[in-house]
């Protein structure tokens, strides 16, 4: 399980195999189903193929992915924060969610400024995205506070519902 970046309080690593508990209980938690839909993960075996087919490919495939947030002080995954990218987006995209108990804490901001920073000066993008429900007003709030700004509505793809797309450059020599 490979550690991604560490914060004050917060350590983002790989998810791996192992997590597949945390994750049946975070895609069915009220804010994922509400916020990112429903994707039918019930069972260990359908988590094990959501990591498998998600984050780790990711991992492979992009050198970044959807990572495990815990705290530090006793190793309890909270969340998951990390860059996506997705085919019908130009530049990759921030995404996080957070178990319901731990949303409002400042958890999401410290996980979602310290991505930022990893992309801009690890991964050396030069733009930065990320989409959204119009009605998520706190995560357009946390996307605002990290210094994205909203740059227009869109339909992704085989895909009815409007979302919000936000963007920052970086403007890199």
């Amino acid at each position: 399980m490979k550690s991604i970046l560490a914060t004050e309080k917060l350590r983002l690593r790989e998810l791996t195999e192992g997590d597949t508990a945390f994750i049946i209980e975070l895609v069915n938690s009220s804010g994922w189903i509400k916020y990112i839909g429903d994707r039918n993960i019930k069972t260990p075996e359908q988590a094990k193929a959501y990591l498998e087919n998600g984050p780790i490919k990711s991992y492979q495939e992009n050198g970044f992915g959807l990572w495990l947030v815990e705290t530090k002080h006793n190793k309890n995954p909270i969340g998951m924060c990390g860059l996506l990218k997705r085919n019908y987006l130009e530049d990759p995209d921030i995404g996080f969610a957070f178990l319901p108990e731990f949303i409002g804490q400042g958890y999401g901001f410290e996980a979602a400024a310290a991505t930022l920073s990893l992309a801009k000066d690890q991964l050396k993008l030069r733009t930065l995205c990320a989409i959204t429900m119009p009605t998520n007003h706190a995560s357009i709030r946390l996307l605002e506070k990290i210094g994205l700004k909203f740059i227009k509505s869109f339909y992704p793809p085989d895909n009815h519902e409007e979302l919000s797309l936000y963007q920052m450059s970086f403007f890199q020599n």
